[in-house]
């Protein structure tokens, strides 16, 4: 078996661990996991489920330079099978995001996604960013009811 068979919620609950990591300190946390379970990594593997993390919400991109990955707002953190070892193992220091710039960040793509989505009438998508807008609203504490009423709004001209 090689990793990552880790979930969206198990991406965020490592990162969780250390408040926030790189897309490489979160790799390598995914190499030292699958290290202490004997088993190899797939690199393909490991982007794209930090790829799927990130596009579905469960993971946040925030910064310019190198962003930091931290929880986001469709996750339920939880730690992944030895993950409490990894702050012992990894040379990472504890970080605090700007929750305020984390939240803006995550409005400004979800608008967009909202829009992208129904311009490309992607029912699916649509569906999953009507979720992620109230996850959004209790996680952030933002008013996105606005993009709500036109995920909805897409959704009721089809049917």
């Amino acid at each position: 078996m090689t990793l990552p068979t880790a979930t969206g919620d198990e991406l965020a609950g490592v990162v969780d661990l250390f408040g926030a990591l790189t897309r490489d300190e979160l790799e390598d946390a995914l190499g030292e996991l699958a290290f202490k379970r004997g088993t190899g990594v797939d690199d393909d593997a490991v982007d794209a489920a930090v790829d799927a993390a990130i596009d579905d919400y469960y993971l946040v991109a925030v910064g310019d330079t190198e962003p930091l990955l931290s929880a986001g707002p469709a996750a339920f953190p939880v730690l992944p099978d030895g993950a409490e070892d990894l702050p012992h193992i990894l040379d990472v220091p504890d970080r605090d995001v700007d929750r305020s710039a984390m939240v803006e960040a995550v409005e400004r793509r979800l608008r967009a996604d909202a829009a992208r989505a129904v311009d490309e009438d992607d029912d699916d998508r649509i569906e999953r960013l009507l979720d992620v807008s109230y996850d959004l609203e209790t996680w952030g504490s933002v008013d996105v009811s606005d993009v709500r009423s036109r995920l909805d709004a897409a959704l009721e001209n089809r049917n």
